[in-house]
């Protein structure tokens, strides 16, 4: 590796939302708090602009006005990965290159969505931005989302880069995450995208999560990675145990509406989303909100 990301690239991760006021308006102060009240709570560090940052409604000068506006606010405090992934290479070799620029530790890049490209495709794609631009990036593999599934001999093809440090696994599928923890070299970090199977993951030798469940409920999500880490496995469990409707509800409806709820509900955020998503559905409030209180979650009336 380029540089060395083993001493942090562990832990919890919030793949953190972006505030918006209800005209869609970005909400900088807003995020600012949110922020704070991520690294106070132990996350081990911030994933901005990605997926559940709404990053396909955001243009490009926002995109990198949210990147810069984390990094600044995060005070070199807890790592920041920026997601500059996209279905074009030259767009995602543009944001990785801007995001260098901003200051983050890291990058992470979703599989190219919707074109669907070959295993020959995506190696060509994720290898000339590690060629482009030095450093550490992370892969993103959720075909569930994108259409686009990047077999694990890719991955393993793409690990022998000095760029490449890791991948969010957000496959769910613990036999071939389990696979590809054994043939992946000890340098090489795997992350779950996946918060109902992390902490099985994590057993076989996952170093953390990239987590939407750690939106609303950081510190438990950091104890979970934690106590894994350093193998207090019962005490994981029971901390798993007692977030699993939240697993389970935060993804009633499309990622991130469930979690901008909920947020939103905790009087952390408004209610504000872009089209073409909207709130969460009046149906799908009572199941989440049970789910919040049942987490011990404290709502806001």
């Amino acid at each position: 590796m380029t540089v060395q990301v083993q001493d942090w690239l562990k832990g919890s991760f919030p793949a953190i939302v972006t505030p918006m006021r209800e005209n869609g308006e970005l909400d900088f102060p807003t995020f600012d708090s949110l922020i704070d009240w991520h690294v106070e709570k132990g996350s081990s560090g911030l994933v901005v602009a990605g997926t559940t940052g709404e990053s396909p409604t955001l243009n490009a000068e926002e995109h990198c006005e949210v990147i810069a506006r984390c990094v600044r606010q995060v005070n070199q405090r807890i790592p920041v990965i920026a997601g500059t992934g996209s279905n074009s290479t030259a767009e995602a070799l543009f944001f990785t290159r801007e995001a260098k620029k901003l200051g983050v530790d890291a990058c992470l890049l979703v599989t190219p969505y919707y074109n669907n490209p070959s295993q020959e495709g995506l190696y060509r794609h994720f290898s000339m931005i590690e060629d482009a631009v030095d450093i550490p990036q992370i892969l993103y593999n959720v075909p569930g989302r994108t259409v686009c599934d990047m077999s694990n001999e890719t991955v393993l093809r793409l690990a022998e880069l000095p760029n490449i440090v890791g991948i969010k696994d957000a496959t769910g599928d613990l036999l071939r995450g389990q696979t590809l923890l054994a043939n992946c070299s000890d340098d090489f970090v795997v992350l779950s995208g996946d918060d109902e199977t992390s902490r099985e993951l994590m057993a076989f030798g996952a170093r953390g999560a990239i987590s939407v469940t750690a939106n609303v409920v950081p510190d438990r999500m950091s104890e979970i990675c934690e106590s894994m880490l350093t193998k207090n496995f019962d005490r994981a469990a029971e901390l798993d145990k007692s977030i699993s409707a939240l697993h389970k509800e935060l993804f009633v409806e499309a990622n991130p509406v469930p979690a901008k709820w909920a947020l939103g509900r905790m009087g952390k955020i408004k209610f504000g989303i872009r089209l073409p998503l909207v709130s969460l559905s009046k149906r799908c409030h009572f199941q989440l909100e049970k789910a919040m209180r049942d987490s011990g979650i404290s709502l806001e009336d």
